[in-house]
C-alpha cells in the first residue's frame, strides 16, 4: 500500500496542521466544562451540560481531527486534489471552530445561538463535502480506502442533516420525536461517518505506521458499505415505527465495529516491530475500549434492571467516545503530525529522523493521563458527585498535554529547519 501513496501530491503543511493542532484545545475545553458543570454532565444524556460536553468531543475534537486528516489523505491516497486556496481552508476551519462554540453556548442556555451554530456547522460540512466530492468524483474506486472515504462523505452528510434538523427543532420548539432522532443522529455519527472513515484510513495507516500485515481484502471491502447500509436500515425502521428492527440494526453496527476491533488487534499481534510505543498502546487501548462498549450496548437492553438505563447510556458514550474513538485519534495524531513535519523537511531537502521530532516519553506521559481521564469519567458515571470534577481536571490536563506534545514536535521541526539554513 505504501508504494501506492503519492507523497508528492501532499498539500502544504499548514493545510492539515491548523486542524490537527486545534483539536486538543476542544478536548481541554471539555474538561473545563466538566469542572464547572460537575455532576450535571453525568446525570443524564439529555442534560444541557451533557449535550455540550458530547459535542465538544465529537465536533470539536473528532470532526476537527478527521477533516484535517482527510485534507492530507485525499491527495496522497486517492489522488484527489482539493482546492489549493488558503481562503477556503481558513473559512472551513473558522466556521467549524465558531460553530462548535456557538452550539455549546446554545446547549448551555443561549438558545438564540442554535440557528447561527447550525448555519456555520452546516456550511463548514457542506463546503468540505462539495470540495471533497468534486475532487473524488473522477477518481476510480480501486481500493477499499477510496471506497470508504467516498462513503464517509455520504455518512457525514446524513449526520449534518440530522444535527441541523435537531438544532432547529429545539430552537423552534417543534413537536418532533427528538429522542429517536437523537439516537439516529448518534448512530449515523458513530457508524456511518466516524466508523467508516476510521476503518478506511486504518487500512493505510495501521500497516504503514504500526508495521502490521495488511487487512484482508474481503473484510476491507465489505465493512464500510455494511455500516452505511445498517444506518439506512435504522433510519427506515425509526421512520416506520419498527423499534425492534432499529434496535437490531444498532446491534449489527456494534457487531461490525467489534469485528473491526478484533481484526485490528490481531494485526497488531503480528506487527514486525517488537517494542510497543505510546501510539500503538493508545490504539490497543482504544480498540479494547470499543469492544467493551459494544458489549455494553446489547447488555443494557437484555438486562435493563442491572444498572439504571441512563447510567448505561452515559457509560456507553464515555467508553466508546472517550475510551475508544478519542484514544484511537490521539494515537493517530502522534503518528500523523510528526510524519507530516518530517515529510515537509524531506521535501525541503533537510535530513532528519521522525523520532527526533517527538520522542516516546512525552507521548507516554500523556497516554497515562488519558487513561486516567477515561477511568475517572467511567467512575463519574456511577458516582458523579465524587468524581465528576476530578475527571474534568484530568481531562483538562490531558488536552493541554496533548497540545503541548504536538507543539513540541512543531518547535523541533522549526529548529531543524533553522539549523539547516
Amino acid at each position: 500500500m505504501q508504494s501506492l501513496l503519492s507523497f508528492e501530491r501532499a498539500p502544504p503543511l499548514w493545510a492539515p496542521l491548523r486542524f490537527l493542532l486545534t483539536a486538543p484545545l476542544f478536548l481541554a475545553g471539555a474538561g473545563v466544562l466538566m469542572l464547572f458543570a460537575g455532576e450535571e454532565v453525568f446525570t443524564s444524556r439529555w442534560m444541557p451540560a451533557s449535550l455540550a460536553f458530547t459535542h465538544l468531543l465529537t465536533i470539536g475534537f473528532m470532526l476537527m481531527t478527521m477533516l484535517g486528516a482527510l485534507i492530507q489523505i485525499l491527495p496522497v491516497v486517492a489522488g484527489a486534489n482539493l482546492p489549493s486556496s488558503r481562503f477556503w481552508l481558513v473559512c472551513l476551519h473558522g466556521a467549524l471552530c465558531l460553530g462548535t462554540l456557538l452550539l455549546v453556548a446554545a446547549f448551555l442556555g443561549a438558545a438564540e445561538a442554535f440557528p447561527w451554530a447550525a448555519s456555520l456547522l452546516a456550511g463548514a460540512v457542506g463546503l468540505f463535502i462539495v470540495a471533497a466530492g468534486v475532487a473524488l468524483w473522477p477518481v476510480p474506486v480501486t481500493s477499499p480506502t477510496i471506497a470508504g472515504i467516498k462513503l464517509s462523505l455520504f455518512g457525514i452528510a446524513g449526520v449534518a442533516g440530522l444535527g441541523v434538523s435537531l438544532a432547529l427543532a429545539i430552537w423552534r420548539g417543534w413537536t418532533w420525536p427528538l429522542m429517536e432522532l437523537t439516537d439516529l443522529h448518534a448512530g449515523w455519527g458513530l457508524a456511518a461517518w466516524a466508523g467508516v472513515l476510521l476503518a478506511a484510513v486504518s487500512y493505510v495507516v495501521v500497516p504503514m505506521f504500526q508495521l502490521t500485515p495488511a487487512y484482508r481484502a474481503r473484510f476491507s471491502w465489505w465493512l464500510p458499505p455494511l455500516l452505511v447500509f445498517l444506518a439506512l436500515i435504522e433510519s427506515v425502521a425509526l421512520w416506520g415505527g419498527w423499534s425492534m428492527l432499529a434496535k437490531m440494526a444498532e446491534w449489527c453496527m456494534a457487531g461490525g465495529g467489534a469485528a473491526f476491533a478484533l481484526v485490528t488487534l490481531n494485526l497488531q499481534r503480528q506487527r514486525r516491530r517488537a517494542r510497543w510505543d505510546a501510539p500503538s498502546r493508545l490504539w490497543q487501548g482504544g480498540l479494547m475500549a470499543a469492544l467493551l462498549a459494544f458489549v455494553l450496548l446489547p447488555l443494557s437492553a437484555l438486562m435493563p434492571d442491572w444498572v439504571d438505563g441512563s447510567v448505561m447510556a452515559i457509560l456507553f458514550g464515555v467508553v466508546l467516545g472517550l475510551g475508544g474513538f478519542v484514544s484511537l485519534i490521539v494515537g493517530m495524531l502522534y503518528r500523523i503530525v510528526p510524519f507530516l513535519l518530517w515529510l515537509d523537511l524531506q521535501q525541503r531537502g533537510v535530513l532528519s529522523h521522525v523520532g527526533k521530532l517527538l520522542a516516546d516519553r512525552p507521548m507516554g506521559v500523556q497516554m497515562k493521563m488519558h487513561a486516567a481521564s477515561v477511568a475517572l469519567c467511567m467512575m463519574a458515571t456511577f458516582w458523579p458527585e465524587s468524581f465528576s470534577r476530578l475527571a474534568g481536571l484530568s481531562l483538562l490536563v490531558n488536552g493541554i498535554w496533548l497540545e503541548r506534545n504536538l507543539l513540541l514536535a512543531v518547535r523541533r521541526y522549526r529548529q531543524t529547519l533553522s539549523n539547516s539554513a
